[in-house]
């Protein structure tokens, strides 16, 4: 695991242990990390599935998880009161109480309201879940924060460099929403500052076009170019400009002949992306072609944090999005 902030982000937590919950109780990666997180002191695991059947698939995988907080929705001596809060939240969609029985029988339900009602600070889902079965409960429990309409995403891609320092980047959004509005890639270019920030990058946005400043034309150039000068206008601190092509926004060659007096061409470190398909395209090339570690998607707007894994990920990806997850609290 890279250290690219993560040491400050443990100093925090030591100071103020969080508990998370992972809802894929049983799976040996899950266990793996857990294990380790076990074996500090600032953070704690709860577990959700049958306690034997954690126990059992720990001592198959040769992981020690003594200690660990296992909570299984068929016996959680609370299921009643979860069961009314849920019906509460869900009133305005007419949910039964059988149906919200059967919903919260499921890991990615119980362990999103467990975060809602306290029991946990935070919640990591993903291993064996769609990203869209870890943000529907998100949505539909926990909502956005005061101000936020959508829940986004970002990806922080770190690689080392030759100066021995870590080369860290930060992308948005590259996970959740389709196609963005104008308005919704400010919402989304905001929470990616703001991500990219805990992560010790003093961001310089780019907002990312087949178009720099101009050259192009249509709407979708527009549309960049009118999201970055929105968030320019509503966080004047922040260097940001767009739209851009790629290449002048990391190239200062490049950008001195496309893009001549911008604050951001050349150098950039935060990327806006138009879509998810350039998005989740761009992280990935990053990725592969670029050797660059990809951390995320990290789920931005909502009122608790609630972070979905890769279905291929690895056991120390599962360690260091739990700590993220947690820092977020």
């Amino acid at each position: 695991m890279n250290d690219f902030g993560f040491g400050s982000m443990i100093e925090t937590l030591k100071k103020n242990p969080k508990t998370i919950v992972l809802t894929e109780g049983t799976d040996a990666r899950i266990l793996e990390a857990s294990s380790r997180l076990l074996a500090s002191n600032f953070l704690k695991p709860i577990l959700v599935g049958n306690p034997d059947e954690v126990y059992n698939a720990a001592e198959e995988a040769g992981f020690n998880i003594r200690g660990a907080q296992i909570m299984d929705p068929a016996t959680f001596e609370d299921m009643d009161k979860m069961i009314d809060c849920f019906l509460e939240l869900r009133k305005s969609k007419g949910v039964t109480y059988e149906q919200a029985k059967e919903m919260l029988s499921h890991a990615n339900y119980f362990g999103t309201m467990l975060v809602k009602m306290g029991y946990a600070d935070a919640l990591l889902g993903g291993a064996t879940y769609s990203t869209a079965d870890t943000v529907r409960p998100a949505l539909q429990l926990i909502k956005t924060k005061p101000g936020n309409h959508i829940v986004s995403s970002c990806f922080i891609l770190v690689r080392p460099s030759a100066s021995g320092e870590n080369e860290v980047l930060a992308m948005g959004d590259c996970a959740i929403n389709i196609k963005p509005s104008e308005d919704d890639l400010v919402e989304i270019a905001e929470e990616t500052i703001k991500c990219a920030r805990l992560f010790g990058v003093n961001p310089e946005v780019a907002f990312l076009s087949y178009s720099t400043d101009g050259s192009g034309k249509g709407e979708d150039v527009d549309k960049m170019r009118n999201a970055a000068r929105k968030t320019k206008e509503r966080n004047p601190d922040v260097p940001i400009d767009g739209e851009m092509q790629f290449d002048a926004a990391v190239s200062k060659r490049v950008a001195q002949k496309k893009f001549p007096g911008s604050e951001v061409a050349g150098h950039a470190n935060t990327f806006i992306f138009p879509d998810i398909n350039a998005g989740n395209i761009g992280y990935k090339i990053a990725q592969r072609l670029g050797r660059f570690d990809a951390y995320g998607p990290i789920l931005l707007g909502l009122n608790s944090p609630i972070n979905d894994l890769s279905r291929g990920c690895n056991a120390i990806e599962v360690y260091s999005m739990a700590i993220i997850t947690a820092a977020l609290a």
